[in-house]
């Protein structure tokens, strides 16, 4: 993944924040709501290994997307977009160049 080159004013710091702790806080809701439905399925010591396997997965991929440094940040939230973890709505107040970008990103 290639560094775009922007600058970042204070007040796009301060929405990109908020974004990204929306869309993670989104995520990680939708996995403790998951993982309490499968702990509730549980049977055998087999669904114990399968959901140990699946956590470890789903740690690695949020770990993965989510990653708030400035010069990938276009990157992570076309990704959040196009996951559909955040609406681009909710980056308004973004230099249009960067929405432009996320935008389009995020319909690769």
């Amino acid at each position: 993944m290639q560094a775009i080159n922007a600058e970042w004013t204070s007040t796009e710091e301060d929405i990109a924040r908020r974004a990204f702790d929306i869309a993670h806080k989104r995520e990680i809701t939708s996995l403790i709501d998951l993982v309490r439905a499968k702990v509730n399925s549980l049977t055998e010591i087999e669904d114990i290994w399968r959901l140990h396997d699946f956590l470890s997965v789903k740690r690695h991929e949020i770990d993965g997307r989510y990653d708030y440094r400035l010069s990938i940040l276009v990157f992570v939230f076309a990704g959040l977009v196009k996951d559909g973890w955040l609406n681009i709505n909710e980056l308004e107040g973004l230099n249009t160049d960067k929405i432009a970008k996320i935008s389009a990103l995020a319909c690769m």
